[in-house]
């Protein structure tokens, strides 16, 4: 072979990234993204879904501009860093070769997510971190530095520390770093006994503690919202089905490439002792399918419950394509690039045909209300304009209130129970201040004179039309805060803040605001 790998990397990160910032250009804010940027406006120790990182990334970024290109720069050039970051360990690792280290680095780049993703959310820091430690937990196995030469003793403890570190960052930015720290603990208990460096592991569980106990303490402060959320509150629709594993399946398949899983899958490949007896005699392989497989073994259990977002497993692609460098040759490693490369041109080229089409070819689609939402917020908002000043401005979603939200430059906040979703509009509005006023809350749906005409004097209902699309305006007079608390605020706390009875008691400031009280115990 020769170095045409390595300059079909350069030539496609260069190519990947001008990509995404077309796209990053072109495509609206879409409503997690908007939420997201909204903690960024707030910087904080903690956020309702999830831990702080992307907020605090956020916040520096909205410093420089609040152009969406700008505000997703970092999920524009993560895959270009994992790739060259790979890259540059695999080369100096020694055992895979400068071409099949190129391979694998544009594995990870042309994965197809990674090359029309542009949204920029809670698992962009966390795979950036996941990524960083794992590359460091890596070069601590080995005894050191990840090169040619590796070191002993006290040095890989500071990979592992550093490992550790890196844990924490990840885990500031999403619970699903947890799934890494268990592959560490995995490795460590498939290695022999004579390579178990316990003391490596305790060291970077050490290291990741402070960033846990962190955000322990600020869930503590406020209503246990993270954990209260990610295990409790958004699991309204697990339960036993068939069609969540099997669409785990394709999830695994679209990040992993089927020509890999079909090399791997193949015992030649391992050699006559099989995969076993080369994982056990390849410490670096070893790492590599346990930092990567294992925690899709634990997505695919869990599929069986519930459905695994695609984002959900992108912190762990990277291993498994340095793995194939690994476990495949070169010709092996060609395949899955040309796989890749094709597959993703194809989504490129869709991608670019669906931009070329007005907005009304969508019209029979069954969200096309909100796809006119994010393409035609700016006319919304000037049908909205002739309410404000006589209006406080609602929605009854989450995703629409942000959305306005960042396109207004004016907080737009949540009106009704809605959904598990993003209830950090519970922290930052007080419904108390609003007592007495008119609120329009725009719907995309028709309203119920149930859901609103309780809580005001007086209530009219307005619609518009834009491309095709009805939306309605609900129009109150004189908010009644007392009813409104008395009916939905306590069903809200009744629902999403009846605290479990193994955790202490802290504070909370939506049962203290509203109820003057510590919240329910579940």
């Amino acid at each position: 072979m020769t170095a045409a790998p390595r300059t079909w990397l350069y030539a496609l990160v260069v190519a990947t990234i001008a990509f995404k910032l077309w796209l990053s250009v072109v495509f609206p804010i879409t409503g997690d993204e908007a939420y997201f940027i909204y903690w960024g406006a707030v910087p904080a120790m903690g956020y309702y879904d999830h831990p702080p990182m992307v907020g605090w990334w956020l916040a520096l970024l909205l410093k420089i501009s609040e152009s969406p290109w700008v505000l997703r720069l970092p999920v524009t050039l993560l895959p270009a860093v994992m790739a060259l970051g790979l890259h540059a360990v695999l080369r100096r690792q020694g055992k895979v070769g400068e071409d099949k280290a190129a391979l694998a680095a544009l594995c990870v780049l042309l994965t197809p997510i990674h090359v029309w993703n542009i949204f920029i959310t809670t698992d962009t820091p966390l795979a950036l971190f996941s990524f960083l430690s794992g590359l460091a937990f890596w070069s601590a196995v080995r005894g050191g530095a990840i090169g040619e030469r590796g070191v002993a003793g006290d040095d890989a403890h500071g990979w592992f520390a550093l490992s550790g570190v890196l844990l924490g960052l990840a885990f500031l930015s999403k619970y699903f770093a947890v799934l890494l720290g268990f592959a560490y603990l995995v490795y460590m208990l498939a290695s022999p006994r004579t390579t178990r460096n316990w003391t490596g592991l305790i060291v970077a569980f050490a290291a990741a503690l402070p960033f846990v106990v962190l955000n322990l303490y600020w869930n503590y402060e406020n209503c246990w919202d993270n954990l209260m959320f990610n295990l409790y509150n958004r699991h309204d629709g697990a339960g036993l089905s068939w069609r969540t594993p099997l669409l785990f399946v394709l999830v695994a398949l679209y990040v992993l490439a089927p020509p890999a899983l079909w090399a791997l899958a193949r015992r030649r490949e391992w050699g006559g002792d099989g995969w076993v007896g080369r994982l056990r005699a390849d410490a670096d392989l070893r790492a590599l399918v346990v930092i990567g497989g294992f925690p899709f073994v634990l997505f695919a259990m869990l599929s069986v419950v519930r459905q695994v977002g695609l984002h959900w497993v992108l912190s762990f692609v990277p291993f498994f394509f340095a793995a194939c460098a690994f476990a495949l040759d070169g010709k092996g490693m060609l395949r899955v690039a040309r796989f890749l490369g094709i597959f993703s041109l194809i989504h490129v080229l869709a991608i670019g045909i669906a931009a070329t089409q007005p907005i009304e070819r969508w019209q029979h689609s069954k969200i096309y209300d909100g796809i006119v939402f994010h393409f035609r917020i700016h006319d919304i908002l000037k049908e909205l304009k002739q309410y404000e000043g006589e209006y406080e401005l609602a929605t009854d979603g989450y995703s629409a209130a942000v959305t306005e939200s960042y396109y207004r430059g004016k907080y737009v906040f949540v009106f009704g129970e809605a959904s598990s979703h993003a209830r950090h509009d519970d922290i930052a509005t007080d419904f108390r201040e609003l007592a007495g006023k008119n609120i329009l809350i725009l719907r995309k749906s028709p309203p119920t004179d149930a859901d609103y005409k309780p809580y005001f004097d007086s209530v009219e209902y307005r619609s518009f039309d834009l491309a095709g699309a009805t939306f309605y305006v609900v129009l109150g007079k004189r908010f009644n805060y007392g009813q409104y608390r008395d009916s939905v605020l306590a069903k809200v706390r009744d629902r999403y803040y009846a605290i479990p009875r193994y955790l202490p008691q802290g504070a909370c400031s939506f049962c203290e605001r509203y109820f003057a009280s510590s919240c329910p115990l579940r």
